[in-house]
């Protein structure tokens, strides 16, 4: 499939916060311009955790992979017990929550064209879609060069359908196999899979610049790398931020800025897409992703260590 040229930036922005709120529209360039307004955050700041998300479980483990759609946030819920059984949890803003999924084996979570769940599955080394309404799974890809993958981690999808995804081996035992990297990979409109990058060591949270030019990749390495991609395709990268720790999920506001997610150090750092920070939110536990949600899609979540956090800001963002 052909990619498109180079869309306005906040054209794509809004083509994507409008399919997380289930809204299809068509808009003046006035007005699409006027969607990306308020300040983005700076300084020091503070998240509150949502008291009514606890632990569903009685084992440690993580909740990952928060991604808006519609009208609730959906995140994946994994123990680090055998196989690191995983289940898919929603949280709407009037307090409730409630089991989606029940059996994901999900990672990290995103939203496709068609509204359904795209999810990074190391319970089957491949990645995978969920109709959230049956509950029905389906395999997007499953091997590479014939092997299955590591521990599919976090995800990016472009304009076109184009997926990428990272694979670190962090859940490589939740099953047999896996690949003798870990990588950063491409699947195609038609279902190819290509290797991105194959020569970083667990490459983590990932995400696609606004306009769908650039892939951004952090990985152990302590590097959020630039992947500049022409005609579909990623070039080699640069490193954009370099000094990140633990680094985790990703995501960005309207305005391009990147907020990346620091797992030990319990802070989302933001920076602007030049690589200028500009502000860290800070929470009371590990953290590991990040997006924008809510009715307006200007509340920040952020999930983590049996906590998920919340904190409001002047600025909207992507949903995942």
């Amino acid at each position: 499939m052909t990619r498109p040229s180079r869309p306005a930036p906040i054209s794509l922005f809004l083509g994507r916060a409008l399919l997380a709120a289930g809204v299809a529209a068509a808009l003046p360039a006035g007005a699409l311009a006027a969607t990306c307004g308020g300040k983005p955050p700076s300084g020091e700041l503070k998240a509150e955790r949502i008291a009514a998300i606890k632990p569903s479980r009685s084992e440690p483990g993580l909740y990952e992979g928060p991604v808006w759609i519609k009208d609730a946030l959906y995140f994946s819920d994994f123990s680090f017990g055998e196989g690191f059984p995983s289940r898919v949890r929603k949280f709407s803003p009037d307090g409730a929550v409630s089991t989606a999924l029940e059996d994901a084996g999900s990672n990290g979570l995103a939203v496709d064209a068609s509204g359904a769940l795209v999810a990074a599955t190391h319970k089957y080394k491949a990645m995978s879609r969920y109709d959230l309404a049956s509950g029905k799974r389906a395999s997007i890809a499953t091997r590479y060069q014939g092997q299955v993958f590591n521990s599919p981690n976090d995800i990016a999808i472009a304009a076109d359908g184009t997926i990428y995804f990272t694979d670190p081996d962090y859940q490589k035992a939740a099953a047999p196999g896996g690949q003798p990297v870990t990588g950063i990979y491409r699947i195609a409109t038609d279902g190819t899979v290509t290797l991105v990058d194959g020569t970083r060591k667990n490459p983590n949270g990932i995400a696609l610049s606004l306009n769908g030019d650039i892939l951004y990749v952090n990985a152990s390495d302590g590097a959020v790398r630039a992947y500049p991609i022409k005609n579909g395709v990623p070039q080699q990268g640069h490193d954009l931020i370099k000094g990140i720790e633990n680094g985790d999920g990703m995501t960005l506001d309207c305005h391009g800025n990147l907020y990346v997610t620091e797992h030990g150090p319990k802070r989302v750092r933001v920076f602007t897409p030049q690589g200028r920070e500009l502000a860290t939110i800070r929470v009371d536990a590990n953290v590991t992703n990040v997006a924008f949600g809510g009715a307006d899609g200007k509340t920040l979540y952020i999930t983590g260590a049996g906590a998920v956090w919340q904190l409001r800001l002047d600025v909207t963002g992507l949903p995942y």
